[in-house]
């Protein structure tokens, strides 16, 4: 046992990078780059000891590294990763959007243009009688066919 005490005081370096793998596996389950930040300064460590700086040095940069990439970069990253909950894609996009009437629509269907689209629609009540060429907003995708509501009138 006292030979792997003395291999690893004679390479540190290795010690370091398996400590930044074990938080690279430990941020692979957490997903709060916390654990990776740890790594990269677990391997700045690695770096200090391959260029043979004593230990202290070693784990002053280790610590440093770390704190500067949580407190700077971990921030940066978190925010770049969250999308905003306001953000609507596909079908729910559409939603009170505009759109005109190609042909009639009442409750049974008719075609509006939406988006520079041709679609399927009904009236959102399923009694309003809306004529071609009048403005129309959409209150809901039901499948491919938009549910509409007469909309103002352009000025």
């Amino acid at each position: 046992m006292q030979g792997f005490w003395d291999w690893l005081g004679d390479n540190e370096w290795s010690a370091w990078l398996g400590l930044a793998f074990v938080f690279g596996i430990v941020e692979t389950t957490t997903l709060d780059l916390v654990f990776l930040m740890l790594a990269a300064g677990a391997a700045s460590g690695a770096v200090a000891s391959i260029v043979g700086l004593p230990f202290v040095a070693q784990l002053l940069i280790a610590i440093t590294v770390s704190a500067a990439l949580i407190g700077v970069v971990r921030p940066i990253a978190k925010r770049h990763m969250r999308v905003p909950s306001g953000v609507r894609t596909g079908a729910a996009a559409l939603i009170g959007q505009s759109g005109v009437v190609l042909e009639r629509v009442d409750g049974d269907g008719g075609r509006i243009k939406l988006a520079g689209e041709v679609w399927t629609a009904r009236s959102y009540d399923g009694r309003t009688v809306i004529e071609a060429g009048r403005p129309v907003d959409i209150a809901e995708i039901d499948g491919a066919t938009a549910l509409v509501f007469p909309g103002d009138e352009p000025v």
